[in-house]
């Protein structure tokens, strides 16, 4: 994943509605929901919903597909894997010399020494 669609994944997540709407779609697994089960189980009006999955769905993360009467998104797993992936590689692996920087801040006092 390029840093640009890592920050259009990132803003695409970063509102409660398609955060929620996104864990519901990984829970349901790759036959996806259909909007309308989605906006059921999250109390929201069918007009916004479609905004916020248009949102996942620009940004890569999820899926569409028209059977009969009814629209049904899944997420695309690759794409939290690049995300993820990116992440990691970018944000987490660099190392210090006691560990990735993905370690917790708290460091063994042997290495509270040495930075020092």
């Amino acid at each position: 994943m390029d840093p640009k669609a890592t920050v259009s994944a990132l803003g695409a997540l970063a509102h409660e509605h398609r955060l929620t709407a996104y864990r519901l779609l990984v829970e349901a697994g790759p036959d996806g929901l259909p909007a309308g089960a989605i906006a059921e189980r999250l109390g929201t009006p069918p007009s916004t919903l479609t905004f916020h999955l248009q949102q996942l769905l620009q940004a890569g993360l999820v899926t569409q597909r028209r059977v009969s009467r009814q629209i049904i998104y899944a997420m695309v797993p690759a794409a939290m894997n690049g995300l993820v992936a990116y992440l990691t590689e970018n944000c987490c692996g660099r190392d210090t010399g006691c560990g990735p920087a993905c370690e917790p801040v708290a460091l063994p006092a042997a290495c509270k020494t040495s930075a020092a």
